[in-house]
């Protein structure tokens, strides 16, 4: 979960917007939604994930990983059991851990909602906003880092920060948050069930992490099309993952392989989102400042979430300058259903983030040294969007059909980050700074 405080009432409004388009599209598949934060009720998103992943097979190994693979991403002390994924699920969709007893897990990563919110930016306690997309939990046992900045190592270790950051679920500290379930007696029996111990924060963390290895979502069109069924994409996705690979150079940072289904490269790089409206130079120095008082990571948690600084990407982990405005590379698997995009949600559709992506990203000191104008045409772009949402698991095939009709329609008729210009290289970012913007 990433979020933060209050923001100005216009951004509200216009984050609000942005993200009626994706909800329209969910409606389908979404019932009767949480009238405090959006969310599907508890209770019908945990049948809605019972009808996807059937609670009998979420405690054994995924057969689209490498057994070797998945033995490496668990930890010894947090093998997976049926008892610590029984518990882990009881508490991702658990209102109890959260300081006004509204937000849970699930309120972020909503079962109907691709595991996300489909929100710019997520709501925690008192209706406070973040300053960061809620990225999906489905594939999450196969990241190197957690958090769009890295600062988590581990699924147990992430697992644990949203509950104690004050403008997500808001608990002053683990205790309080195992003191809200602690003297429930279906708590206790399942702790000692599944770590032979009582309630405690550190179990909170890997009982949860036990449930999101189960959350294995990787049996998309693509693969059947990757094993030789050649009907299993259509002509125009077929054409853009030649383009995905080659003109459009998305491979160079979302190889797809079946050593690497993701689609990320576990790096961070500088796309240019956050220049758009940032001064970084002015945001490193300050962070320089609040990192001398106090870079503890409970500290470091709610910098990312709450303050400005959180546009340094990062930054704020490493202090390495390379590393300023630089984000995790997203993974693609579901990607259909997981808008909208970016750290900061401020791309509706695929069509912006392939418009933003082709004129070259923006310009800024530290831009990645790949970022470059793609001069794609309007068909090559429709190509690759076409592909990437075969890149969404088939047991959510009609939600992805409904949004890419409602992205398609939107993109249609507003593309605010297309620059045909720059894209096809009639003019160069450095031009408009020489001519004073003429």
């Amino acid at each position: 979960m990433n979020r933060s405080p209050h923001r100005p009432r216009e951004r509200r409004h216009w984050r609000l917007a942005l993200s009626l388009l994706l909800a329209a599209a969910a409606s389908a598949s979404a019932a009767a939604a949480d009238p405090l934060h959006g969310a599907m009720p508890m209770a019908e998103q945990q049948q809605k994930l019972g009808a996807l992943l059937p609670s009998e097979a979420r405690p054994q190994p995924s057969t689209r990983i490498d057994p070797v693979i998945w033995g490496s991403m668990v930890p010894d002390d947090n093998a997976l059991t049926p008892a610590r994924v029984a518990l882990g699920e009881k508490l991702y969709f658990d209102t109890r851990l959260s300081a006004d007893n509204t937000v849970a897990c699930a309120t972020c990563h909503d079962v109907s909602r691709g595991f996300t919110d489909q929100r710019p930016v997520s709501e925690g306690i008192r209706d406070q906003l973040g300053r960061r997309n809620a990225p999906t939990v489905l594939n999450a046992l196969l990241f190197q880092t957690l958090f769009l900045d890295g600062r988590s190592p581990s699924l147990e270790n992430q697992a644990k920060q949203p509950i104690i950051n004050p403008i997500e679920m808001g608990q002053p500290d683990g205790a309080a948050a195992v003191k809200a379930i602690a003297g429930d007696a279906d708590y206790q029996a399942r702790f000692k069930e599944a770590y032979g111990r009582a309630p405690n924060y550190e179990d909170v963390g890997r009982a949860l992490a036990a449930f999101q290895r189960t959350l294995v979502f990787l049996d998309a069109p693509f693969d059947a099309f990757a094993r030789g069924q050649t009907d299993a994409i259509s002509a125009q996705a077929q054409e853009g993952w030649v383009l995905f690979n080659g003109k459009a150079r998305c491979v160079s940072c979302h190889a797809l392989n079946p050593s690497n289904p993701l689609g990320t490269d576990n790096r961070f790089h500088n796309i240019g989102v956050s220049a758009r409206h940032q001064d970084f130079e002015q945001l490193a120095t300050r962070a320089q400042a609040e990192l001398a008082k106090n870079d503890s990571e409970q500290a470091l948690d709610k910098l990312a979430l709450s303050t400005d600084l959180s546009e340094l990407g990062r930054f704020m982990i490493t202090r390495d300058r390379s590393d300023i405005g630089a984000f995790k590379t997203s993974q693609l698997r579901n990607i259909g259903i997981t808008a909208p995009y970016m750290h900061d949600g401020s791309m509706a559709t695929l069509w912006d983030v392939m418009d933003h992506y082709n004129k070259g990203g923006e310009t800024n000191p530290y831009l990645d040294g790949g970022i470059e104008p793609l001069a794609l045409t309007e068909s090559e772009i429709d190509a690759v969007v076409a592909f990437l949402f075969t890149l969404t698991d088939n047991r959510f095939a009609e939600q992805n059909a409904a949004i890419f009709a409602a992205q398609k329609a939107s993109a249609a008729t507003k593309r605010p980050f297309r620059d045909e210009a720059l894209a096809m290289r009639r003019t160069l970012p450095w031009e408009a700074r020489v001519t004073g913007g003429k």
